[in-house]
Parts: C-alpha cells; structure tokens; sequence
C-alpha cells in the first residue's frame, strides 16, 4: 500500500513559536471564512495540550479582530469525554474555563455535547446540533479542523484497529470502550474530518517521534487513525516542534518567529 501524502510539514524550534503560529493560522483563516460567501469561521478544536495552547495565544491574536469578527464563529469539538463539564477531563470545561472566559465567543455558537445523556444518545444529540449550526451541508464542513494525535496514532477518539475507523454514514459515533480513560466518549468520524476545508495536526515533544514517522512516511497495510486523515478536497498540515520531529526524513518547513 502506498504511503499517504503526507501534507504541509511545518516544524518550529519550540512548542511556544508553534502555539504563536498556530493562533496566528487561525486568525487568519477566520478572517478570510469571515470575508467570504458564508460570512461565518466554523473551527473544530481538540482537547490535551492543544487547551493551554491555544489559550495562551489564540486571545492576543484574535483581540484586533473585535468582537463583532468572534459573533461569527462557530465552534466545536472534535471529540468530548462523557464527563461533567466541571470534571478534570472535560475538553469543553477546560476550554470553558482557559479560554472561552478571553475569547467571547457567543454561547449559542458553541456546539456541546449534553453530558447527562447515555453514550449513544449523547452521539445523536451532537449530531442532531451540528446538522443545525451546518444547515445545507450533506455532512458539516469545517473550515479549520485542529487535531492532535496520541503516541498510538490515534486521533479524536479513532483508535487502531477499532471499529469506528470503518464508520461511513454516521458524522458523529459513541464510543464506549476507548482503550484510553475515560472509556465513554463521543467523536467526529472519519467523513466529517476529511470533510474539513483545511486539517491541522499538531504535535509536540520527543514521545510523538517515532508515532510520526510511521504516520508520514511508512507504507502500512493497515494505516493508523491518524493516517486516515486526508482531506477530500481540503488541505491538510502539521505543525510539529523539533522534538517531535527528529526521526522524519521527509521535506519538511523549518520556522522560526525569532
């Protein structure tokens, strides 16, 4: 089997100058969503450290925009713990708590899932809400997806070799046995996400290295979740920081913003 294309690589010499970048990136794409057909900024956001992340640039780097520029985003999640949202692991209460208090984005433009819902009623629930926020979409095109991926490749909760990486018709799956705590879990599916006008992996710190070069550059018969990851007609990129990136012999973008 062939290996995928593997997209933009971009590596910067420190988690802290790919945050900036990052941010900036999605400052930019707002800008140009907000100034086109739909006049809206739909972003997909990913929880771990991607949270401290991006609360620690994304604020700054949205600021100029004002809050008019904000009232038009539209934000979800790429995959959500079934927890309280007050509990630890809460992609949405942390992002609740780091960065939505400094990004007033309005309330009724975040797309949540209702965690006192059953695992399975939870899934149709989010997906009932983004059919609404994506109304005249076939499925819910984002036009920034930001995805992180574990050091077993896996990305949202699509984990290797689970069942859910087959999942043709449904855009959002309960998953109830995630190998990863907690157990109960909601996630985008494969379609929504190579669906996305443009996709961002971002990966950092020397655990992701060897993850990474089986992801870009090895021709695996059986492709990790991440790998599956391939944007129809969107573009595809990934921020790395050195540490990560040290194993890959693939042409890559080296950056620096000092």
């Amino acid at each position: 089997m062939a290996a995928p294309a593997p997209g933009l690589i971009s590596v910067f010499s420190s988690p802290q100058e790919l945050g900036a970048s990052l941010a900036q990136l999605v400052v930019q794409r707002a800008t140009c969503c907000l100034a086109g057909a739909r006049a809206r900024f739909a972003l997909g956001l990913s929880g771990g450290s991607l949270v401290s992340m991006l609360a620690r640039e994304l604020p700054a780097a949205a600021a100029p925009a004002g809050p008019a520029s904000l009232a038009r985003w539209t934000l979800g999640f790429c995959d959500e713990r079934l927890v309280p949202f007050e509990h630890a692991e809460s992609t949405y209460g942390l992002y609740r708590t780091h960065l939505l208090s400094r990004l007033p984005i309005p309330d009724s433009q975040v797309i949540t899932i209702n965690p006192e819902l059953p695992v399975e009623e939870a899934a149709e629930d989010y997906a009932k809400k983004l059919r609404q926020a994506f109304q005249g979409d076939s499925i819910p095109v984002f036009d920034l997806l930001i995805l992180g991926v574990g050091p077993d490749g896996h990305t949202c909760s699509l984990f290797p070799d689970h069942p859910l990486l087959q999942e043709q018709e449904k855009i959002v799956a309960p998953i109830s046995d995630s190998p990863k705590p907690p157990p109960q879990r909601v996630t985008l599916t494969l379609p929504v996400l190579n669906a996305a006008r443009t996709v961002i992996f971002v990966a950092t710190g020397e655990g992701k290295a060897a993850i990474l070069k089986r992801i870009l550059e090895d021709k695996e018969e059986k492709p990790l979740p991440a790998a599956l990851v391939q944007p129809s007609t969107g573009k595809l990129c990934w921020f790395l920081d050195e540490a990560a990136a040290r194993l890959l012999t693939v042409p890559f973008e080296k950056h620096s913003t000092l």
